[in-house]
């Protein structure tokens, strides 16, 4: 079921707490980082609506109850790769299929994807994204050091 996702909202979103967090949502950042569960909070913004199955979904109700998709990057980009129920899809694309708000996983350590980030602008071949963890706001994608990224476009109804 692809839903509507409306990446000016969801990128809006990102500027909007990318340096100070939303109060709304726990700040992950002293406990192993926070970038996954802020992609999840601009997605959310962006009209996807939260997949309420408990091992299988992608949801956030408080810091303790949530699904594990909502906040780990392993977990978030297989939710959004095989689902086909309630909310967020994506398919893998390479650097130049993503649009704004589309996620990327960066690969910074030798044996897996341990950050995400989202796309906030696409110039020419630069590509800028919004981050927590260290918090970022329109950071240029090359000025982060990493060995793999991988390209996840979220579909919406225009991918149908």
């Amino acid at each position: 079921m692809i839903g509507v996702y409306d990446r000016e909202k969801a990128v809006a979103y990102a500027r909007k707490y990318a340096l100070s967090p939303n109060p709304n949502f726990y700040f992950f950042g002293g406990i192993g980082g926070d970038c996954t569960n802020f992609v999840s909070q601009c997605i959310l913004a962006g009209g996807e609506k939260m997949n309420f199955n408990r091992y299988y979904g992608w949801f956030y109700i408080s810091e303790s109850n949530r699904s594990p998709s909502w906040t780990a990057v392993a977990y978030f980009s297989r939710f959004l790769l095989d689902n086909r129920e309630e909310g967020p899809q994506a398919r893998i694309v390479d650097k130049n299929g993503l649009q704004k708000g589309d996620v990327i996983l960066l690969q910074q350590n030798p044996t897996h994807f341990n950050h995400t980030v989202i796309v906030s602008e696409i110039i020419g071949d630069k590509i800028l994204v919004c981050a927590h963890t260290n918090n970022a706001k329109d950071k240029p994608l090359d000025t982060y050091f990493f060995n793999k990224a991988l390209y996840l476009h979220i579909l919406g109804k225009e991918d149908l």
